[in-house]
C-alpha cells in the first residue's frame, strides 16, 4: 500500500491565495475522490489512517507490526509537499 501525495498538493495550491477560496472546497473534494478512485483499486492505499488501523487490529501479525507507516506516511508526505511547495511555487506575501 502507498500513500499518495496529491492531496497536500491541491490543499497548498488552493489555499495558498485568497481569492481561490471560493474554490478551495471543490478541489480538495474532487482530489480526495480521485485519490479514492485511482488509489484503492491500483494499490489498496489507505487514505484515512483509520481504515488502516482497524483491519490491522484485527489481522494481528505483520499487519499491525507494519501500521505504523500509515500513521507516519500521511505527516512525512505533508511536511515534504509543503518543503517542495515552497521552493516550486513560492508565493508573493
Amino acid at each position: 500500500m502507498r500513500q499518495n501525495l496529491s492531496g497536500p498538493w491541491s490543499l497548498l495550491g488552493v489555499t495558498a491565495k485568497a481569492k481561490n477560496s471560493t474554490a478551495a472546497g471543490l478541489v480538495i473534494g474532487l482530489t480526495l475522490a480521485f485519490v479514492h478512485i485511482l488509489g484503492i483499486p491500483l494499490t489498496g492505499t489507505s487514505v484515512n489512517p483509520a481504515r488502516s488501523i482497524g483491519p490491522a487490529v484485527f489481522a494481528g501479525g505483520t499487519t499491525l507490526e507494519q501500521v505504523w507507516v500509515f500513521i507516519a506516511g500521511p505527516f512525512a508526505g505533508a511536511a515534504l509537499a509543503a518543503l517542495v511547495y515552497r521552493i516550486v511555487c513560492k508565493t508573493e506575501e
